[in-house]
């Protein structure tokens, strides 16, 4: 069973894989979903843990967590989230910083509550962020895809 602050850890990393975002934005969002859910972050984080052991979640919890997520993935200003980028990078390390990212990603889901695994994922996050140009982790993913998907 998890306490405290082991409790804010897990639903951290979850959000972490989710949204997906570093360590900062998340427990942002954690934070503005349980505003939004008028309830302590706390009480809040035990609810997504549990929800995610299959436990059932008040669906207005549900609802803020959705909009605290999708209010981070909003871009920022314009269609391109902010900036653009004036030279991009080449497509082999794009490549290579997204499969490392998602590989990030997905150990993060499957151990939530792990630091390495949330640090991992905060460090791959910033490389792509730095890489792609991009001030949010969602941004800089769609960035890179766009950039692979790209023409040659």
């Amino acid at each position: 069973m998890l306490r405290g602050e082991q409790t804010v850890e897990w639903a951290t990393g979850m959000v972490m894989a989710l949204a997906p975002c570093g360590t900062r934005e998340a427990r942002l969002v954690l934070a503005a979903a349980a505003e939004l859910a008028r309830v302590p972050v706390g009480e809040f984080s035990a609810a997504v843990v549990a929800g995610a052991r299959g436990e059932p979640v008040p669906a207005p919890w549900e609802r803020a967590l959705r909009r605290a997520v999708e209010a981070l993935r909003s871009p920022r200003s314009g269609p391109e989230g902010g900036r653009g980028v004036g030279l991009l990078p080449s497509r082999a390390r794009t490549e290579d910083v997204l499969a490392r990212f998602r590989a990030a990603r997905e150990r993060l889901a499957g151990a939530p509550g792990d630091g390495a695994a949330r640090s991992a994922m905060d460090d791959v996050a910033y490389t792509l962020c730095v890489l792609m140009g991009r001030s949010t982790v969602h941004e800089a993913v769609l960035a890179a895809e766009r950039h692979l998907a790209g023409p040659d």
